[in-house]
């Protein structure tokens, strides 16, 4: 499938970057198990959180679904952190993550205005 023929919300640079977000995390194999869900599940949400609101039209509906995913996004941020501090996931796999959710609150930042 092209580009163009993808729905406009997919081609939106806060659902790539959500997307890398999450496929990042997932790909990280965190050694801890119960890190490795939490870390996974929250990125998950904050996805499908933004899959949900980027296509609504109800101002209000919107700011429900991005805060849902900026919450989620804090969660997978903090659970790959300590990952990272408890030495259960490389520091590059942590690095990446951390400027993608960078990315990403700074993108989130701007549909909650």
């Amino acid at each position: 499938m092209t580009n163009d023929q993808l729905p406009p919300f997919q081609r939106l640079d806060v659902y790539i970057v959500t997307k890398e977000f999450a496929r990042r995390i997932h790909e990280a194999k965190i050694s801890d198990a119960e890190l490795r869900d939490q870390a996974t599940r929250a990125a998950k949400s904050a996805f499908l959180h933004i899959c949900e609101g980027l296509p609504n039209r109800g101002t209000a509906m919107r700011r429900k679904y991005f805060t849902g995913s900026q919450n989620s996004l804090y969660e997978a941020m903090g659970a790959m952190d300590l990952a990272r501090a408890i030495g259960a996931v490389s520091q590059e796999d942590a690095d990446a993550v951390q400027a993608l959710g960078v990315r990403f609150a700074q993108l989130l930042s701007a549909l909650l205005r």
